[in-house]
């Protein structure tokens, strides 16, 4: 559960927008060694990891492309956060969070912190093959998050990654013999919406799914 915030600050919430963030060559810096700091970590796969902390998980050590093993405090912190896009206050003292994360936004750095307050809020994420689903309370209720999670994760069964193959297979065709992107939109949204083709997915017919879709949407 990434998600904290202090209950102050609820009335103080402003609009965020969900986007998902290529790594290229952007740097988080983490002030934390212990759980929050793994799992928080564990949601930037790719980017470049530093982190600084007294004490470090060997998970974590694993994880990070840079440590610093240091005391942390208000008056240090600034000098560790050169050339970082993300900052991510987590170590396990309220205060010295939140010393972090104000002098990290002073800087306009984007920030996560794990007792409110920042920029960045780190959603829960269910991960399939070919695609992901985040869910994110806004801060609100932090448990609220991974019990839909655990819900969709319930719903969505095998057929959704078999409807993806599906539709990323038919796109070209679509593209091929469709001029009009609206038009194109309607006869992918006509298979999705298709019963018959579900229920083929579902008993691991692909093949005469495939030709299902192909007939549904006038592509034969």
């Amino acid at each position: 559960m990434d998600e904290i915030t202090d209950s102050s600050k609820v009335a103080e919430r402003i609009l965020m927008s969900p986007i998902y963030l290529s790594p290229g060559n952007r740097k988080i810096v983490v002030f934390g060694g212990g759980k929050v700091a793994l799992r928080k970590c564990q949601h930037f796969e790719g980017f470049h990891i530093k982190v600084i902390s007294k004490e470090i998980l060997p998970e974590l050590r694993e994880l990070a492309d840079e440590t610093v093993i240091a005391d942390i405090d208000p008056e240090t912190a600034a000098q560790y956060m050169e050339g970082a896009d993300i900052v991510i206050a987590a170590t396990s003292v309220h205060e010295l969070n939140n010393s972090i994360r104000d002098i990290s936004l002073s800087k306009g750095i984007m920030t996560n912190s794990a007792h409110g307050g920042g920029d960045v809020l780190i959603p829960s994420v269910l991960k399939r093959p070919g695609y992901s689903v985040t869910v994110s309370s806004e801060g609100r209720v932090p448990a609220f998050p991974p019990y839909v999670i655990d819900r969709l994760d319930e719903f969505l069964d095998p057929s959704y990654e078999a409807m993806l193959d599906l539709l990323v297979e038919i796109r070209p065709i679509v593209k091929e013999k469709i001029a009009t992107q609206p038009e194109r939109a309607r006869v992918l949204a006509e298979i999705l919406r298709d019963k018959g083709t579900w229920d083929l997915l579902r008993e691991g017919q692909n093949k005469r799914a495939y030709n299902r879709a192909l007939s549904k949407g006038g592509l034969k």
